[in-house]
């Protein structure tokens, strides 16, 4: 007996359909999910807008806070340059160099980069030399940069580069040295019958003008000169006699304060 063939079934035009709507369905679920995360954010978002205006003072807080500031460059201001502002500080004021901290090894390194970094940048870098010894931080104002031959008194020309080194060690409060030295040359004039008192005098003048423009206090700070008598270089040669002929400025480590009178 033959089998009874089964009709055939009615091709459906319309399936499509069913994958359209699930697409459908799929696509507004997630709009709704970015709108519900859009809106449950917009409170924070205007939260942090407003206090990151606030901390640059852009825009005040309420109705102009989700406003935006632009920075115009007149707002901009240059930073400072390294060279302080040179300023009298009163001979009579009291407490002078309070609230300072004392200066360790590790800032004679940062005080010695900066002003070597100064230095090279001013094109002076043959004029002062910077070593860090037992003592502390010493720096060498050479004679050529800071005085005029057998003269005691600081060179107007030299002021600026003498206030940023001035600046740098008098923000803390180490005591300081500050000694005249000369080469073995003899000097003998009215003003000055030896070496001894030029090199004194130097010092002293370097004392009495950082005392006049920094916080120094008076009582960590003091004066000597000693002629030829501590050469750093061989006074047989004109190289030699030009290292020797300067003014030390001495930051005072604790160990070398130890060591002082």
């Amino acid at each position: 007996m033959a089998l009874k063939k089964e009709p055939e079934k009615h091709v459906n035009h319309e399936r499509w359909l069913v994958s359209y709507a699930d697409f459908i369905t799929l696509l507004f679920a997630v709009f709704v999910v970015l709108y519900a995360m859009g809106q449950s954010d917009k409170k924070k978002v205007e939260e942090v807008m407003q206090s990151i205006q606030a901390s640059f003072g852009m825009a005040n807080a309420g109705a102009n806070a989700s406003k935006i500031n632009v920075l115009t460059s007149k707002s901009i201001n240059i930073m400072p340059a390294i060279k302080p502002e040179l300023s009298i500080v009163p001979a009579g004021k009291t407490g002078r160099g309070q609230g300072k901290t004392r200066a360790e090894e590790k800032d004679f390194r940062q005080i010695k980069a900066s002003l070597e970094a100064y230095l090279v940048k001013q094109g002076a870098q043959n004029k002062v030399s910077l070593n860090i010894t037992r003592r502390g931080l010493v720096v060498s104002l050479k004679e050529a940069g800071f005085f005029d031959s057998g003269q005691a008194h600081i060179k107007p020309e030299a002021y600026d580069l003498i206030n940023t080194i001035a600046e740098a060690m008098t923000q803390y409060n180490n005591p300081l040295r500050v000694e005249g030295h000369t080469d073995n040359v003899p000097i003998s004039n009215s003003q000055f019958p030896s070496n001894w008192e030029l090199s004194t005098a130097r010092a002293v003048n370097g004392l009495k003008y950082l005392i006049k423009h920094f916080d120094v206090d008076p009582n960590k700070i003091s004066a000597t000169g000693y002629a030829e008598f501590r050469p750093i270089a061989d006074n047989a040669t004109a190289e030699g006699r030009a290292k020797n002929r300067r003014v030390d400025l001495v930051m005072l480590s604790t160990e070398g304060e130890r060591g002082e009178p």
